[in-house]
């Protein structure tokens, strides 16, 4: 088995810049939350007569997050046996978890290294305007609500490496 890379952080804090650095950097399997699982999603959110663009919503928490964290670990698994894998994700509710890191580690028998991706909350805002994707619409209308979701960007409960796009800007 191959080493699993956790890249994780609130949105727009430079995460799948960092991935794909990383994944370059190692020669590994890159896999997005949102390349990974998006047209699904969309064509799921449309079904119900939801907005596809929604990511906010009780409706997308309760019905896409679990089935989507779930795909992207199952198509780690696959690739761990011969490369390794950098998955990239928000993972808000199991950077809360002091033991997810070992969960991750006992269930795929490998290494797993974690890196948080963070900057102030001002560049997180002003990246999100600018790369203007519908996704963001939602957040950016209620920045507080918003910002009260992620808890003023906590790092995770379990060791990490801590990427600060603030001080050491992305490519």
């Amino acid at each position: 088995m191959k080493t699993l890379h956790i890249v994780l952080g609130p949105p727009a804090a430079g995460k799948t810049t960092f991935g794909k650095q990383l994944a370059a950097k190692r020669q590994a399997a890159f896999l997005d939350i949102d390349t990974a699982t998006e047209p699904v999603v969309r064509a799921g959110l449309k079904l119900a007569r939801h907005d596809p663009d929604d990511r906010d919503s009780q409706l997308f928490k309760s019905t896409f997050r679990e089935p989507i964290y779930e795909a992207l670990f199952n198509t780690a698994s696959e690739n761990l046996d011969h490369t390794e894998v950098v998955v990239v994700g928000p993972f808000t509710q199991e950077a809360r978890n002091p033991d997810w890191l070992d969960t991750l580690k006992k269930k795929f028998n490998t290494e797993v290294i974690a890196y948080f991706v963070t900057c102030g909350i001002a560049t997180r805002k002003a990246r999100m305007r600018k790369r203007a994707n519908p996704r963001d619409r939602a957040k950016l209308e209620d920045w507080d609500r918003f910002i009260q979701y992620y808890k003023g960007d906590e790092p995770p409960a379990f060791p990490h490496n801590l990427i600060d796009t603030e001080r050491s800007p992305l490519g």
